[in-house]
């Protein structure tokens, strides 16, 4: 199993339509296609599942280490909407520290705006380790 497999079985993120494409050490980009069931009242792209794509690219790239990893707190800035096509998520791990990782995610949509940064913390914890390999 690869760390794309075990990200498979976020059921959540998966009925949201998520989309694992990479995953590196510190490193992870995954993607969502906006639909109708995604759009808000106003019409654009609903901030949870903008969030929810975000929270697991950030997942695999803190993750990556191979241990298990869960956020602790993150934050998500919105500065653009969306209201059809892809949202990609680029997650790099900022600190690798043994115990509380820190990451950025970039959400852009298909022509590489910006539409939102999500920043998170995490915790790893000791001994556990998930039984995949990288990618």
């Amino acid at each position: 199993m690869t760390l794309k497999d075990f990200f498979k079985k976020d059921r959540f993120a998966a009925l949201a339509g998520v989309e694992l494409l990479e995953v590196s050490e510190g490193y992870a980009k995954a993607r969502m296609l906006v639909t109708p069931g995604h759009l808000n009242g106003g019409g654009v792209c609903q901030g949870g599942a903008l969030f929810t794509l975000a929270d697991l690219a950030f997942a695999a790239a803190i993750n990556s280490h191979l241990e298990l990893t869960f956020s602790t707190s993150s934050n998500i800035t919105f500065v653009a909407n969306v209201s059809e096509g892809y949202v990609f998520a680029e997650a790099h791990e900022v600190v690798d520290h043994p115990k509380m990782p820190y990451g950025e995610v970039r959400l852009t949509d298909e022509t590489g705006r910006l539409l939102a940064i999500f920043t998170s913390s995490a915790y790893r914890k000791k001994g556990a380790v998930i039984d995949a390999d990288r990618p």
